[in-house]
């Protein structure tokens, strides 16, 4: 049920330039990307087999400007075509502005346990040998723990009694408001084959991962803690009374 996070150095995101129009996206991710390869424009051109000029024309009439040269941009930067012209479908989230006028909010323990809901795919963090590790599961909530299958000798196969974290969030891409949950406490191996078989057949029990997945870990709460992050509420103007001259 847990897996690996394993991340590679992209360079600078083109993060900031989601708001921006489709024609400044290609130009950004242009730019991002000769900087990740360490190629000038000048390169990127004679590659692509056209000018500067024109390569400056197909970045800002980038739509369907010329599609065999968006193509031949793409195979010279080593991305697919769709990744130059419309980012990564697999990017992660977060992408997007953040929300106007922020308010960063404490969610009460209640609060905490409706946001986690009955199931859904958090991170349990805990120290493995020189540093910390940090594994994507996914989970159940069961009277108020965290439960989760997976490999024991896997990443998120951790030791009973070890001290742990577990982490679950969300990011609305359309508002930029979102909110997480953190939990921390104490991992328990449960061994009663009745009560897990009674869990296993819960939505969101089988392990997303795949394979042989024997070990339930739960995750037994010390403290439980939230934030949300919502935009501030604005005053409106009053109402004008119609009836007054």
């Amino acid at each position: 049920m847990g897996w690996t996070i394993v991340s590679g150095d992209r360079g600078r995101s083109d993060a900031g330039t989601e708001a921006a129009s489709g024609e400044e996206r290609v130009a950004a991710r242009i730019a991002v990307l000769l900087e990740r390869l360490g190629m000038s424009r000048n390169e990127l051109a004679v590659r692509a087999g056209m000018s500067l000029v024109y390569l400056r024309e197909v970045e800002n009439r980038a739509g369907d400007f010329d599609p065999d040269a968006l193509a031949r941009l793409a195979r010279v930067l080593q991305v697919p075509l769709e990744e130059l012209t419309a980012g990564r479908p697999d990017a992660p989230p977060g992408r997007g502005a953040g929300v106007s006028h922020p308010v960063l909010q404490r969610l009460s323990e209640q609060e905490c346990w409706q946001r986690l809901g009955t199931h859904g795919i958090g991170r349990i963090a805990h120290s493995a040998g020189s540093a910390p590790v940090v594994v994507p599961v996914n989970f159940l909530v069961d009277e108020r723990s965290i439960v989760y299958r997976t490999d024991p000798e896997g990443a998120a196969g951790v030791r009973a009694g070890t001290q742990v974290a577990f982490e679950v969030d969300h990011i609305g891409e359309d508002t930029g408001a979102g909110w997480s949950v953190l939990v921390t406490g104490t991992v328990e191996h449960p061994a009663d084959h009745g009560a897990l078989e009674a869990v296993a057949r819960r939505l969101g029990a089988g392990p997303w991962a795949g394979g042989r997945r024997d070990l339930w870990v739960r995750v037994r709460p010390g403290e439980v803690s939230g934030r949300v992050i919502r935009q501030m509420p604005t005053e409106e103007p009053p109402l004008r009374d119609i009836s007054a001259p």
